[in-house]
């Protein structure tokens, strides 16, 4: 009898990967005799590296190796040789579509993702808006599974254990946390400004939080270089209180085990949001040009949490990239440092 193989396709950007790691979790926990293979990018790897002893990955950069039409065809016979029975493709653009065409060519069960795009049209939309809550990333994943035959339960709680990952495997600066301090993270980059809070603004928000927390310790989450010299400003206003996390950790396992000892993160609409969901830490979101709406919430992150304005112009976008239509970014301007802090403290007095 032919072991049942699933190939599950997701490239596209960091959190749109890591919403699939409670979907995959659940799958591969609720049918333990199921294979599952995960194709994505290369640094996705350690998002699914301690899932389940049936899940396994994959990696293909499709913008070297794999690019184009020819490398499409290589990828596929690649792809072929693992003897997949299904194949679920989470990601639904050009690249996928084309994947898909070649596998249904060859009769295996393919099925892809529903973005309902018209429901994410009539939220974005200048007149008429309507602000209705659009499925979920989780349950339009879950809906492929479904319509494969592997209908799942959505249950995840973190990638690590109850007591969060190993803080020995970090630097000494950051191996042991005292039980007085509160040890808060901020993530204030996002790919585009319509998501992004000013970042005089954060230093207002981090001002506030010293004051009520002295003892308090700031983990300010960011990658590229100038992002890192932005911390770096920050840092040099509170030496005491700020660290600069890509100063100080190397790669995603490490920033992952740092935030599941977080007491909080607060986050843009961006992957950071995603990666703290998966380690089951609280996360203050904060959303400008786009909209919880459109479905992008972290796993089981409480509504309670989210910080936006009720402006007529908004969501104005799906993914925030497109230009401000006030010319002034007030979704994001407007937003109060106080409420902010004062979700924090909430979650902090729950803790």
């Amino acid at each position: 009898m032919t072991t049942e193989h699933l190939l599950i396709i997701r490239f596209s950007a960091l959190g749109d990967v890591a919403m699939t790691v409670p979907v995959i979790y659940s799958l591969a926990h609720q049918y333990p005799n199921l294979r599952i293979t995960v194709l994505s990018r290369p640094n996705m790897k350690v998002l699914f590296e301690n899932i389940a002893p049936n899940v396994g990955f994959m990696a293909a950069n499709i913008k070297d190796e794999y690019s184009g039409i020819r490398g499409l065809n290589k990828l596929y016979r690649r792809l072929l040789a693992k003897q997949f029975t299904a194949v679920a493709d989470f990601h639904g653009v050009l690249r996928t579509h084309y994947l898909r065409l070649r596998f249904n060519m060859g009769n295996f069960k393919v099925e892809h993702i529903d973005k309902h795009r018209q429901g994410k049209r009539e939220l974005t939309a200048e007149k008429n808006k309507k602000l209705i809550q659009q499925p979920t990333s989780f349950q339009n994943y879950a809906d492929v599974l479904a319509k494969l035959g592997y209908p799942v339960k959505l249950q995840f709680t973190s990638i690590f254990p109850q007591e969060g990952g190993n803080l020995r495997l970090l630097p000494d600066k950051l191996s042991q946390k005292r039980d007085f301090q509160q040890w808060i993270g901020i993530a204030p980059f996002a790919a585009h400004k319509g998501k992004m809070y000013p970042l005089e603004l954060i230093n207002e928000v981090i001002n506030i939080l010293i004051n009520n927390h002295p003892s308090c310790r700031i983990f300010l989450f960011g990658g590229g270089t100038k992002e890192k010299e932005q911390i770096n400003t920050i840092v040099e206003k509170h030496p005491i209180n700020c660290i600069s996390v890509p100063d100080q950790l190397k790669g995603m396992n490490q920033e992952l085990i740092l935030m599941s000892h977080l007491d909080c993160m607060v986050s843009m609409d961006s992957a950071n949001m995603h990666l703290a969901s998966l380690t089951n830490t609280p996360v203050i979101s904060v959303w400008g040009a786009t909209h919880p709406y459109a479905g992008f919430l972290g796993w089981n992150q409480n509504p309670d949490n989210i910080v936006q304005l009720n402006l007529n112009c908004r969501p104005c976008s799906i993914y925030g990239s497109k230009p401000c239509m006030r010319q002034d970014f007030a979704c994001m301007r407007n937003i109060n440092p106080d409420t902010i802090a004062e979700r924090v403290e909430n979650v902090l007095k729950n803790r």
